[in-house]
């Protein structure tokens, strides 16, 4: 369906104005559901603790085929973030992934601020600015269960922002490695407008496409994607679905683009 179609379809609902302010969820259900679908379908499930009555929830399947890739998945970092948490329900239920592909799958990094229904956590830390010098017990959680992991041959973080006009992604691909953005992108053309502006978060992008030119040794601060690029990977996407549109048009945008990144990963030739 040409996208322009889609667009007419779906259409940003102007609710929010120096904020989110849209649909909530209940992670804890989230949760329950994703754990009752890594059980149904063979995955290993682990409580990583991180606090009085406050785990991290980790799923992981290892692949079925001689060869295999690990994808890391992530979501949920920041708690008025909902379309993440439901997309990982989603695709935990449905359980179509390639058999050459190995998952780590985390549904909610922070489960505290979904409660709260904040971009926080329970103390007013933004989780996506501890992994260079963590504080917060769900980062040091965090980054403890990473370094018990095998390198990922890609991660893909799901966000939502809600300033956005559409759905867009960061790449991080230092070494030059056959990009899955354009795949990706091309996909989600399907369910989610794209945010084809100029300029997205202050840096150049390209239909829907931001590839920073960064070290992330200069940053002070760094989000979950510069330390999975330092220590576990060298491949990793950032999708961030619109969060001024239908929760079910950013819950389909982040499952196709998942699905369409891992399925590209899963047919290109082995280095």
């Amino acid at each position: 369906m040409p996208e322009d179609r889609i667009a007419s379809r779906a259409q940003g609902l102007g609710k929010n104005i120096g904020g989110y302010y849209g649909e909530k969820i209940e992670i804890n259900a989230v949760l329950s559901d994703c754990i009752a679908a890594g059980t149904k379908h063979g995955w290993s499930i682990e409580q990583v603790p991180c606090g009085p009555n406050l785990n991290l929830v980790t799923l992981s399947r290892r692949a079925s085929a001689k060869f295999s890739r690990h994808v890391y998945i992530s979501t949920g970092i920041h708690g008025d973030e909902p379309a993440g948490p439901l997309a990982v329900r989603q695709l935990l239920k449905e359980n179509l992934w390639p058999k050459d592909i190995s998952l780590s799958v985390l549904p909610c990094l922070n489960p505290a601020g979904f409660a709260l229904h904040r971009r926080e956590n329970a103390d007013g830390v933004d989780l996506n600015r501890q992994y260079l010098e963590p504080v917060a017990s769900e980062t040091k959680a965090h980054i403890a269960w990473l370094e018990r992991q095998p390198t990922f041959d890609l991660c893909l973080c799901l966000h939502e922002d809600w300033e956005s006009e559409g759905f867009y992604v960061y790449e991080l691909n230092p070494d030059n490695r056959p990009s899955l953005a354009e795949r990706i992108v091309e996909a989600v053309a399907e369910v989610c407008p794209i945010d084809r502006s100029e300029i997205i978060e202050g840096r150049p992008a390209q239909n829907g496409i931001i590839r920073p030119n960064l070290d992330p040794r200069t940053r002070p601060q760094w989000p979950e994607s510069f330390f999975l690029l330092t220590h576990k990977t060298r491949l990793s996407y950032t999708l961030e679905a619109p969060s001024d549109f239908l929760l079910a048009t950013r819950v389909a945008a982040l499952v196709v683009a998942v699905k369409a990144a891992v399925q590209k990963l899963s047919t290109e030739k082995p280095n």
